[in-house]
């Protein structure tokens, strides 16, 4: 008898349970994102990226003393192998921040101390490690293909500030530190989206977190996942270039039938919450650095194809203004998701593993009846 179920699979798999998780929960009707239970929109106001972490990976918020050692361990792993610094250098400087990184977090078992272990504890270390690692490697193959220096961490800074500092060589003002921590909590986790099923379908082969995370950052690569913030940064620019009204460019657009990036979700059928505070970010930044025109373009494209589409804006939409506020490049936004989402990830493959069976889903047949014969190539 099969073992396959005999109910076809929605196309995308849309809709389908295929695992147990206690570290997000979503309720695409209400809007709502939580992380082990507690609302983003909690976690945006009150807590840090270095303690959203700490819940996604251990399931609680930490103690005061928790949290300092989390903060000492994150900033104790701000170090890079020569040999990466090496691989990034020789990189050829055509190619995106996003393929470098994809190589350079699977490099990095090569030096990792933990590399030949895989229990509890030492999988919690490499996920300490690689969130302080993937952070310093898209701060420094920017440098490095800028022809500047690569900055030395400073290991008393959070680590949106460090990351800003290792990027721009200055230390961030207060307003872009808070701005950047939020977007970080914020892409920190989302269930399971496409890099995150990809990281546990490779952690469930019982293969490594650096293999799994490599995985990860293939599939955010995709334009239908992370890239989309880049797609919408482009729109944006097109429309400031041409001077064109933003609302008659993207009404354009959609008469010529063309995706405009940064509006629907699969899951959410209400606004994505994590959009409410980047409209709020873009907002804020915009007016506190005088740039408040990518604001401004930005909500007047939402509500046109909110009205004209009842689409709403995700995260993607509403972030592409503000790193570029930040002064963040664009072919930046999507190793930045990554800088994020490493938490996420790294949660993921921790409870993969910590109670594994191999992910081996089945597919509906739709091919010739069986059975079909072979027959000789002179007959066919």
């Amino acid at each position: 008898m099969s073992s396959a179920t005999t109910t076809q699979a929605p196309k995308g798999l849309e809709g389908v349970v295929a695992t147990t998780s206690k570290i997000c929960f979503i309720d695409g009707d209400q809007g709502v994102l939580a992380y082990g239970g507690i609302d983003i929109h909690e976690l945006a106001d009150n807590s840090t990226f270095e303690e959203t972490c700490y819940l996604l990976w251990f399931g609680r918020l930490p103690k005061s003393n928790e949290l300092k050692d989390l903060h000492q361990r994150l900033a104790s792993e701000r170090n890079l192998d020569s040999g990466i610094i090496n691989l990034l250098k020789n990189a050829p400087k055509h190619v995106a921040p996003m393929d470098v990184l994809r190589t350079a977090v699977s490099a990095l078992s090569f030096y990792d101390v933990d590399d030949k272990k895989d229990d509890h504890e030492a999988n919690v270390r490499k996920a300490i490690r690689l969130t302080s690692q993937i952070a310093m490697i898209v701060a420094a193959y920017d440098r490095i293909r800028k022809g500047k220096d690569v900055v030395k961490p400073d290991t008393s800074l959070s680590h949106a500030a460090n990351f800003l500092l290792l990027l721009n060589g200055e230390k961030p003002s207060k307003t872009a530190e808070r701005a950047l921590d939020i977007a970080l909590i914020l892409h920190a986790d989302h269930e399971l989206n496409a890099s995150t099923f990809a990281a546990r379908v490779t952690a469930a082969t019982l293969s490594d977190i650096h293999s799994s995370v490599t995985s990860a950052i293939g599939a955010l690569k995709g334009p239908l996942h992370g890239g989309a913030n880049e797609a919408v940064m482009r729109l944006l620019k097109e429309v400031d270039q041409k001077k064109a009204d933003p609302v008659e460019y993207v009404r354009n657009l959609l008469a010529q039938k063309k995706k405009i990036s940064g509006f629907g979700h699969r899951v959410y059928h209400t606004e994505d919450p994590r959009a409410t505070h980047l409209r709020k970010m873009s907002h804020d930044l915009g007016v506190s650095s005088g740039e408040s025109k990518w604001y401004e373009m930005s909500h007047r494209i939402e509500e046109f194809v909110k009205s004209k589409k009842k689409l709403n804006a995700n995260v993607d939409f509403y972030s592409a203004s503000t790193y570029h506020v930040l002064g963040i490049d664009i072919d930046l936004f999507t190793p930045i998701f990554a800088v994020s989402r490493i938490s996420g990830w790294t949660a993921h493959i921790i409870e993969q593993l910590d109670n594994n069976r191999l992910i081996r889903p089945r597919a509906d047949y739709l091919g010739p009846v069986y059975p079909q014969h072979w027959v000789p190539v002179d007959k066919r």
